[in-house]
C-alpha cells in the first residue's frame, strides 16, 4: 500500500519547488509575494451576520449541532474537547520557537521537492503565480530526526510536545469523526476501517506547524491562498491573532473565524463532503495575514488508511454524486487537479 508520502512522490507538484524568504529582513513587499486582491479584501466582518458556529462537545445536542454546523458551514469551533490547556500552551510555545530560529538554520531541514516533512511552503503555493506570505514544518509521527539537526543537544522537549500533542488530536479526532457518521446514520460496521483491528492499516495523520510572519504590505499579501482540504476531516488550533477565514456563500463573502481561548476548529474536508454525498460542505478557506502580529497556527489532517475504498452515502431520493475512490487516488487527483478535484471524481448521470 502506497503511503501519503509516497503518493505525493508518484505525483510531483505543477512547477519547481519554493522555498519561504527570509521574512525577517524583508522591508517591502516583493512582486513575487503581491497579489491582486483589491476586489474583496479585506474580508468582511459584519456583526449582524451569522459567525461560523461553536459547538461544546459536552452539550446533550452536540451531535445536531455538528451536523448543522457541517451542512450550512463545513466548518465549526468546539470547546470542552478534552485537549489539555497546558499542552496546547506548550505545542504552541514550540511552534514559536522553532519559526523564530534564523532563516539559515530552517532551512537545514527543508522539505525536499518529493517529500511531505519538514519545512518549507504550503503545498498547494504551486498551484499560484504568486508566493504566499507564509512558512510551515510537516510532521508525521515523530520529529526526532528533523528536530536533532535543529537542536542537536535540546530538541526534547520540541519532540515531547508534538508527539504527545498528535496522540491527544487523534483520539479526538476520530471522537468527532464518529459523532459525524453518526449524524448521517452510519454505523460502526459501515467505517470498521475508523478502528481496525491488530494487523490491519490505520488510518493516517498529519500535523502541519504554520506561520504567517508580519507583513510590510498585508493589503497585497495572500497568507495561504483559497483551498479545500483533501482530508477526511481538519482541526486546528489558532494562536490569539485572527486569520482564518472561511467562505459562506456569494452573499456573505469572506467570514472572520476569530480565534476562542483554548478552543479548536473542525474543518470538513473533501473526503467527509464525498462520504456524505454532497450533504457535508468541503469549507472553501483561506489565510490573510496582519503588519504588526506574527500569527501561528497548527493542524491536524486526518484521513484513513490509503487504499481504502470511500463511497457516498446514498438513497433512492439521492443517486451517488461521486464514483468509489481511494485517498491515494484522491490525493492523485487533487495533486493534478487541485480544487477541481471533486469535478474530475463526479459521476456523470444520464
Amino acid at each position: 500500500m502506497a503511503s501519503i508520502s509516497e503518493s505525493f512522490k508518484n505525483n510531483p507538484i505543477p512547477r519547481n519547488h519554493i522555498v519561504p524568504l527570509d521574512f525577517n529582513n524583508v522591508l517591502k513587499l516583493p512582486d513575487s509575494h503581491t497579489w491582486s486582491l483589491s476586489a474583496d479584501y479585506p474580508s468582511i466582518d459584519p456583526l449582524d451576520h451569522e459567525a461560523v458556529p461553536i459547538i461544546d462537545l459536552t452539550h446533550p445536542h452536540a451531535l445536531t449541532l455538528a451536523r448543522k454546523a457541517s451542512e450550512n458551514w463545513g466548518m465549526f469551533q468546539v470547546i470542552n474537547h478534552g485537549i489539555p490547556i497546558h499542552l496546547l500552551q506548550e505545542l504552541e510555545l514550540q511552534t514559536r520557537t522553532l519559526f523564530d530560529l534564523p532563516a539559515n538554520q530552517k532551512l537545514q531541514v527543508v522539505r525536499s521537492p518529493d517529500g511531505i516533512t519538514g519545512y518549507g511552503q504550503a503545498r498547494i503555493a504551486n498551484f499560484f503565480n504568486k508566493q504566499m506570505w507564509y512558512e510551515g514544518f510537516t510532521i508525521m509521527g515523530s520529529p526526532v530526526q528533523q528536530a536533532s539537526q535543529l537542536w542537536p543537544h535540546d530538541h526534547a522537549k520540541f519532540c515531547g510536545a508534538m508527539e504527545d500533542f498528535q496522540k491527544e488530536i487523534k483520539q479526538l479526532t476520530e471522537r468527532i469523526i464518529a459523532l459525524m457518521f453518526k449524524s448521517l446514520g452510519l454505523t460502526q460496521e459501515d467505517v470498521k476501517w475508523l478502528r481496525p483491528k491488530s494487523g490491519y492499516k490505520h488510518p493516517q495523520g498529519v500535523l502541519q506547524l504554520n506561520s504567517y510572519p508580519m507583513c510590510p504590505n498585508p493589503n497585497q499579501a495572500m497568507g495561504l491562498a483559497p483551498h479545500t482540504d483533501s482530508s477526511l476531516l481538519t482541526l486546528l488550533y489558532q494562536s490569539n491573532i485572527s486569520g482564518l477565514q472561511v467562505f459562506g456563500d456569494d452573499d456573505i463573502g469572506w467570514v472572520p473565524v476569530h480565534p476562542l481561548p483554548h478552543a479548536l476548529v473542525v474543518n470538513v474536508g473533501d473526503l467527509m463532503h464525498i462520504i456524505s454525498n454532497g450533504r457535508f460542505k468541503n469549507a472553501l478557506h483561506r489565510a490573510v495575514v496582519n503588519q504588526t502580529h506574527h500569527r501561528l497556527s497548527i493542524a491536524y489532517f486526518y484521513g484513513p488508511p490509503t487504499d481504502i475504498m470511500i463511497s457516498p452515502l446514498v438513497d433512492f431520493d439521492h443517486p451517488p454524486l461521486y464514483r468509489q475512490v481511494t485517498w491515494k487516488d484522491y490525493l492523485d487527483a487533487k495533486a493534478t487537479h487541485f480544487n477541481e478535484a471533486l469535478d474530475f471524481i463526479k459521476r456523470k448521470h444520464t
